[in-house]
């Protein structure tokens, strides 16, 4: 009386699954819900983008001049319609104008700072705060314009 090894009575030895289907598992990463957030995120920053400069919102004269390549993000100084001065988006007396760009700029005095002005502003004020500056030492002064429309 000996017993079967190999196991002819049909249960298989508990290596088979019932309707004889052998069922692995999945080891893939499904990236499709991924490709349609990093979609979605980049019609989202594509938008907000040009909403994300500067805030101090001002009447830019138009001028045939063409935008200037810029690798890092310069230091912008506004003069708004009624005079007032802004650094970045705070509002600043004219006398720490040059002060506080000494503080905060990165590079010394190699610092590239653009001066945005009103069209309606006037040109004492700008004229001041640009000679604050260039008396401060900073060597890289631009004036901010809109490019003129063709007609």
């Amino acid at each position: 009386m000996g017993m079967a090894v190999g196991g002819s009575n049909g249960s298989g030895g508990g290596r088979r699954r019932r309707g004889g289907r052998n069922k692995a598992i999945m080891s893939e990463i499904n990236v499709t819900p991924f490709v349609d957030v990093m979609l979605v995120l980049l019609i989202i920053f594509m938008v907000a983008a040009p909403m994300m400069t500067v805030g101090v919102p001002i009447d830019l004269p138009e001028t045939q001049a063409k935008a200037l390549n810029s690798e890092t993000q310069p230091i912008t100084i506004s003069v708004k319609s009624d005079g007032q001065i802004f650094l970045q988006e705070t509002p600043i007396p004219v006398e720490e104008v040059a002060a506080k760009l000494e503080a905060i700029a990165t590079t010394g005095y190699s610092e590239r700072i653009f001066v945005r002005g009103d069209a309606t502003s006037p040109y004492g004020v700008i004229a001041d705060v640009m000679s604050r500056i260039q008396e401060a030492g900073f060597k890289n002064i631009g004036l901010v314009t809109q490019p003129k429309k063709d007609q």
